[in-house]
């Protein structure tokens, strides 16, 4: 058997957010060592809050405790086809959650929204967001895949993470880096969304899943095979010990899989 994912369960929300804080600044600080920056793909659902209590966060103080916003590049693991002020927006979300928050000693990431010029036409927007990936990782002739720092993801309640969903044919897409979804089973319809093998060939991935609501979904992905073959089964396979789910106990509740409750 090959190497296994990390599950790091906490009793709460709050004590999660603190050791995922910990993990996200050991992952930022391997990125400013790599290429003097932190890029990031970042998802929406639930996330965005958690990522607001981890963050935004005083800490310590200490120079391996401190957020440096100014070195991050923020791009977005999937997107909605709906304007940047719309309420299904995941920018809309990140935004209100999290970037208008963050204080002006820990300077301003630079973002990559969609272009909403193409709201009416997925694929292109998909093409789009893809060539927005190649002026940040350098031209796609040169590099095979973009190579994130660090992903941040959700996990729905059907087993999908970005907007990669059970049985979809873009689970099957191995040369683009971003696919167009036209017909998501939960709406909006219509979003992009990175390709599997952009999230698998990340430094770091990372799962955010918590509440009783995720407790099904969980042991079906960690603890039984046809959960392989979930979006986030496939994660998991792919990504294997760069993969670490941040839990909180409502959301384990009955899983078998090893729990840590550390880094």
């Amino acid at each position: 058997m090959g190497k296994q994912v990390n599950l790091y369960s906490f009793h709460d929300v709050d004590t999660l957010a603190k050791t995922l804080r910990a993990y996200i600044l050991q992952c930022q600080q391997a990125g400013f060592e790599r290429h003097d920056a932190f890029k990031v793909a970042v998802s929406g659902g639930s996330l965005p809050n958690t990522l607001a209590k981890a963050l935004l966060d005083p800490g310590t103080g200490s120079d391996d405790d401190k957020v440096d916003f100014s070195r991050w590049e923020i791009f977005f693991a999937d997107e909605r086809a709906v304007p940047l002020d719309h309420e299904d927006s995941n920018y809309k979300l990140l935004k209100d959650e999290l970037l208008d928050k963050i204080p002006a000693e820990l300077g301003q990431p630079d973002i990559h929204p969609i272009d909403v010029k193409y709201l009416d036409d997925v694929q292109e927007m998909a093409d789009q967001y893809q060539e927005e990936l190649m002026r940040s990782f350098a031209a796609k002739d040169s590099v095979k895949l973009p190579i994130f720092d660090l992903l941040l993801l959700g996990c729905g309640p059907d087993g999908h993470t970005c907007s990669l969903f059970p049985n979809h044919e873009l689970l099957r897409e191995s040369d683009a880096w971003v696919g167009a979804v036209e017909d998501s089973p939960k709406p909006p319809p219509k979003r992009i969304t990175l390709t599997l093998p952009v999230v698998t060939h990340g430094i770091k991935i990372a799962f955010v899943a918590t509440g009783e609501g995720k407790q099904g979904i969980l042991r079906q992905i960690l603890d039984t095979d046809e959960g392989r073959s979930l979006p986030c089964g496939l994660v998991n396979e792919g990504g294997a010990e760069k993969v670490s789910w941040f839990t909180d106990a409502k959301a384990v509740h009955g899983v078998g899989f090893p729990k840590r409750g550390s880094l």
